[in-house]
């Protein structure tokens, strides 16, 4: 039988046969005008026989039985499987010794950490010391280092002295890594310093060990002590040692680490020069940092992430923000440490259009379900008012840690949404999750900032009764907050006296408040004499105290507070917000008329306040204004948040959500006149000012009047 199949060629790119493995296969000059004929054996039981240009066409005859042109197609080979062997079976009878070390072997090539080890106790029970061999014990260690258990390295150590196994220096160095990866460091140094000898491994997995845990200064004793021995070390040894130099603060001697590598040729190693990146930034020293960054041969997206968040670590954000566009300009493969580092930025800058975009390509480069950048997302929505995208983030997560859960409870209790917040806490509890300090922190803010006095009651108890979630001064915080916000003074007052530790700043801080709000003027001054005794002294709490004298008529008093703040040398700072247009941040200033658009924005403003006072708008000329001098009172309608809200309705579209920050406390002046504009404007308003978020919409305010 003969086929003519024409453009068979075309089954392959570029027109040409490509090698195959199967046998017989030649490919020689298969492209070659000249008359050519070549026989390919064993293809789908046919031969083939290509005759002239085998571009233009092949002729393919069938030289054996249609039983072999129907041969199928061959399975899979099935994946090694290991048997499970039962406790209560008679294991003589099934494995010999050595089988019986195979088949733990082989559980532990397939990460099957338990059944391994649970053999291992089976032969241990089987009575008499069975000496082990090195290869079964090197799987043990393995399996204890997956499982990460004390116990199971006490029994596979003690086994190994008890059946007095040779230990060679390559068995007491992985002795050694096992007691260390499961945090035995006791046990570890003792084994460390018992060795008859050490070579440059076993000195690179105490001190690297020591530095997992945070032992910087004992790391760095111990590696001045094997420079004394060896005077050697290797690439990765510096890079762990100048990590502990960084966790110490030592630039003097990251200084030296970073003359050593230069001179014995290591500072080329992208390691090293990750490390130093990192000492430099701990150190303070961010134009070091930067220097040997620009000095790297290979810019690595490991290299890009420590540069950007030394920036960040120390409050450049702008430039963190700059390095990372420059970053994807120089078309580097970011990874999800990239991203988690640019939503922190972004949270702390409120710049929700980079965030967005940072979002985007979190999702196109393939990052989009993992855990780390997707709770730091999570979080940056949730400090931004954006709670609907936050939630969209979180349901979509394949799986969740409890630092998600936390950033979504927290985002919610901070926008005055109590309720959902409690909801939340409650469905992580039915999924098995375990609440921490944190945890509990953010469902009783959520209930102090949504006075939801029963349900955070309730939760407090349970704590107190919990041995493991005892109440800290945080918790103790939240609930003075709580009873303060629903006039329980003598309630938080007395919860303060009971406190099993010393009332902290912020309990006092949150009965001033309560104070202020509900106008008791002798515990409110009581409140804020515990609190100047316990110091550092904040601006915040002076504000705090002013506005309970002014807003009593106390006049001579409130004069004291500021003779007080003067003495101090604590200066009242003009008060300052900003708004961000198209990425582009906006910042004003009290009265401030330095914007190019200062005539539109004031004549805004002005039609704004007449179109509220038709509605039943009262300026409050008593109001205190937080953070600013004496005489800016005069001009109570352009507070700096006025302002800014101002411009981002000229701006912007209608109904378009606008998000200010401001570096000071809300007057409640202010506060009235927002509510007001979210309803004739239609616009929602999310203001974070010093003291917490505040969610405008529809008249009402997140914070429920209380701040």
């Amino acid at each position: 039988m003969e086929i003519n199949v024409a453009s068979f060629c075309n089954l392959t790119s570029d027109h040409r046969i490509r090698k195959s493995n199967r046998p017989g296969f030649s490919c020689s000059s298969i492209g070659a005008k000249t008359r050519k004929r070549i026989k390919i054996n064993s293809f789908c039981g046919l031969d083939l026989f290509a005759t002239g240009n085998v571009r233009s066409c092949v002729v393919v005859r069938c030289s054996s039985s249609q039983e072999n042109c129907l041969r199928p197609k061959p399975r899979p080979k099935p994946k090694p499987t290991v048997k499970h062997v039962d406790r209560g079976s008679n294991l003589d009878d099934t494995y010999s010794t050595s089988a019986f070390f195979d088949h733990i072997e082989k559980l532990v090539f397939f990460k099957r950490y338990e059944e391994a080890l649970e053999l291992f106790e089976i032969l241990r029970s089987r009575g008499g010391l069975v000496a082990v061999p090195a290869s079964t014990y090197d799987s043990l260690i393995n399996a204890c280092i997956g499982v990460g258990s004390v116990r199971e390295v006490k029994t596979v150590f003690h086994h190994m002295i008890e059946t007095g196994f040779k230990f060679d220096q390559y068995m007491r160095n992985r002795v050694l890594v096992m007691h260390l990866k499961c945090g035995m460091m006791v046990d570890a140094r003792h084994l460390f310093d018992d060795m008859p000898d050490r070579n440059i491994v076993s000195w690179n997995s105490m001190i690297s060990g020591l530095v997992e845990v945070g032992s910087y200064e004992e790391a760095f004793n111990l590696f001045l002590l094997m420079w004394g021995e060896v005077s050697d070390a290797s690439p990765r040894m510096f890079a762990t040692i100048i990590r502990a130099t960084a966790g110490l603060g030592f630039i003097l001697a990251g200084r030296q680490f970073h003359s050593c590598v230069i001179k014995m040729g290591f500072y080329k190693n992208i390691f090293i020069s990750c490390a130093l990146i990192d000492m430099y930034s701990k150190c303070g020293c961010i134009e070091e940092a930067q220097l040997v960054f620009d000095e790297m041969p290979e810019k690595t997206v490991v290299g890009w992430n420590t540069i950007i968040a030394a920036y960040a670590l120390h409050g450049y954000s702008e430039k963190g923000l700059d390095m990372y566009y420059e970053m994807c300009s120089a078309n580097v493969q970011m990874d999800h440490f990239t991203y988690s580092i640019i939503f922190r930025i972004c949270a702390r800058l409120g710049s929700l259009e980079h965030a967005k975009q940072a979002h985007a390509g979190l999702v196109r480069n393939g990052f989009g379900l993992d855990i780390v950048a997707n709770t730091a997302l999570v979080d940056l929505y949730c400090k931004w008012g954006r709670m609907e995208d936050a939630r969209n983030v979180f349901e979509k997560m394949p799986r969740r840690n409890l630092l998600s859960w936390n950033a979504l409870i927290g985002g919610y209790g901070n926008h005055g949404m109590g309720i959902e917040a409690v909801k939340m806490y409650e469905k992580m509890l039915e999924e098995g999750m375990v609440p921490d300090h944190v945890t509990f922190l953010a469902v009783l803010g959520a209930c102090s900032y949504s006075g939801l006095l029963d349900k955070g009651r309730e939760i407090f108890e349970m704590m107190s009764r919990n041995p493991s979630a005892k109440p800290r001064a945080m918790h103790y915080a939240c609930m003075i907050e709580l009873f303060g916000r629903e006039g329980l003074l003598d309630e938080a007052y007395a919860l303060i006296k009971n406190t099993p530790f010393s009332p902290t700043r912020n309990m006092w801080a949150a009965l001033l408040t309560a104070c202020r709000i509900h106008k008791n003027l002798e515990l409110g001054k009581f409140a804020a004499e515990q609190l100047f005794g316990l110091g550092p002294e904040k601006l915040s709490n002076y504000i705090v105290l002013l506005n309970i004298y002014n807003s009593s008529g106390r006049v001579d008093e409130a004069a004291k507070v500021v003779e007080a703040l003067k003495r101090r040398g604590i200066r009242l700072l003009p008060a300052c917000s900003w708004i961000e247009i198209k990425k582009q941040p906006h910042k004003f200033l009290f009265g401030d008329k330095s914007h190019p658009q200062s005539l539109k924005i004031y004549e805004k403003l002005d039609s704004l306040i007449s179109e509220i006072v038709e509605l039943g708008y009262v300026p409050d000329w008593k109001s205190l204004l937080p953070d600013v001098a004496d005489h800016e009172q005069k001009m109570l309608a352009y507070h700096s948040e006025r302002l800014a809200i101002a411009f981002g309705i000229i701006s912007t579209p209608d109904f378009t959500p606008l998000q200010v920050v401001q570096g000071h406390r809300i007057c409640s002046d202010c506060h009235t006149v927002i509510k007001f504009l979210t309803l004739i404007t239609k616009r929602e308003i999310v203001l974070r000012d010093a003291s917490r978020f505040h969610h405008f919409r529809c008249g009402s305010c997140s914070c429920g009047d209380y701040w």
